[in-house]
C-alpha cells in the first residue's frame, strides 16, 4: 500500500459485506464512498462519514462511467473497489425463465464487469497499490440443486477475478475474489432472496424442494458473523492486522464452512481424475 489514506468504492452497501467493510474501514480513518440503488437505504453510513451515491450495478456503462469519474474526482484517486452485490435465484434450471436466468446474471456478473470496467482506468492510473475485490461465494466451487444460476453466477466470477488478477498484475492492481460461506446477513431473507416464479410441482419431493425448506430454516441462523468476516476482509485488502505482511491472496476462502467445502471439491475432483485418466487423457497425435 502507499502512504495515502485508502478510498474505498463499494457496491451494494445497503447490506452484508458491502455494509460492513464500508463501517470497518471507516472505523479505520478511511475514506468510503458507498453506493446502493437507494442513498435512503445507506443514511446509516452517511451519518458514519461515508460520501454516498445511488448506483444500480445493472445501469449502461455509460452512466457508471460517469459514476466513477465523480468518485474519483472527489478524492483524487480510488485504492479499493468492492464488488459487493450480487442475490440468490431459488429454483430448478427448468422452472427458472429465461428473463429470471439473466437478471440474475446481470447482477452478479454484469454488474461486478461493467462497474469494474468504469473504474479500472482511474486504478490503473492511481500510484501505489490497488485492489479489485469481487464477491464469490463457496457456491463458486459446490454446485447443488435449487441454486444453479446462483452458482453459474459465482462461478463465472471466480474464472473472471482469476484473469483480471494476472491481467491487471502489471499496473499494481491485486484482485481476489471473496469466497464466504453461510455468513448471517440478510442474504436469505424473503425479500431479498428471489424465488423462480414458475414452480413445479414434480420438484417437490427432490433435492429442488428440501433446498428450498432448507434455506427458509438457514435464514439467520448461519453461523457466520458478519462484522468479523468484514474486518478479516478488510485486514486481508490493506495487508493489517491478522494479514499483516502477507500478499493479498488469489481468493479468500471466508468462514468456516468455507476451506472444508472446497477441500471437499478438491478430493472429489482428483478421486475423479484418478479414475478416468486413463481413459480421457490418450487423445493425442501419435
Amino acid at each position: 500500500m502507499t502512504s495515502q489514506t485508502p478510498v474505498w468504492f463499494i457496491t451494494a452497501a445497503s447490506s452484508g459485506f458491502g455494509k460492513y467493510m464500508a463501517f470497518e474501514a471507516l472505523h479505520r480513518g478511511h475514506k468510503v464512498i458507498a453506493s446502493a440503488r437507494s442513498t435512503t437505504r445507506i443514511q446509516d453510513l452517511k451519518d458514519a462519514g461515508a460520501d454516498i451515491v445511488a448506483l444500480d450495478v445493472t445501469s449502461p456503462l455509460p452512466e457508471l462511467q460517469k459514476i466513477a469519474k465523480e468518485a474519483n474526482d472527489k478524492y483524487g484517486y480510488i485504492t479499493h473497489l468492492v464488488n459487493a452485490a450480487g442475490y440468490i435465484l431459488v429454483g430448478a434450471v427448468e422452472e427458472t425463465s429465461p428473463e429470471e436466468d439473466y437478471d440474475t446474471f446481470n447482477t452478479n456478473v454484469f454488474g461486478t464487469l461493467n462497474v469494474s470496467k468504469a473504474f479500472l482506468p482511474y486504478l490503473r492510473a492511481t500510484p501505489g497499490e490497488k485492489t479489485i475485490a469481487n464477491f464469490g461465494s463457496i457456491a463458486s466451487w459446490r454446485a447443488g440443486a435449487g441454486y444453479g444460476l446462483y452458482n453459474g453466477t459465482k462461478f463465472a466470477i471466480s474464472g473472471i477475478s482469476e484473469a483480471m488478477r494476472e491481467e491487471l498484475a502489471p499496473f499494481n492492481v491485486k484482485v481476489t475474489v471473496i469466497e464466504p460461506g453461510y455468513f448471517r446477513t440478510g442474504f436469505l431473507n424473503a425479500g431479498a432472496r428471489v424465488e423462480s416464479k414458475q414452480h413445479i410441482q414434480a420438484y417437490d419431493d427432490s433435492l429442488v424442494g428440501q433446498l428450498r425448506q432448507q434455506l427458509v430454516k438457514t435464514d439467520n441462523q448461519q453461523r457466520g458473523d458478519v462484522v468479523k468476516g468484514a474486518k478479516v476482509c478488510v485486514d486481508i485488502l490493506t495487508h493489517s492486522g491478522l494479514a499483516e505482511g502477507k500478499d493479498i491472496p488469489q481468493r479468500v476462502a471466508l468462514g468456516s464452512d468455507s476451506p472444508p467445502t472446497i477441500r471437499g471439491k478438491m478430493k472429489d475432483t482428483e478421486e475423479l481424475l484418478a479414475e478416468w485418466d486413463s481413459i480421457t487423457t490418450n487423445t493425442d497425435h501419435e
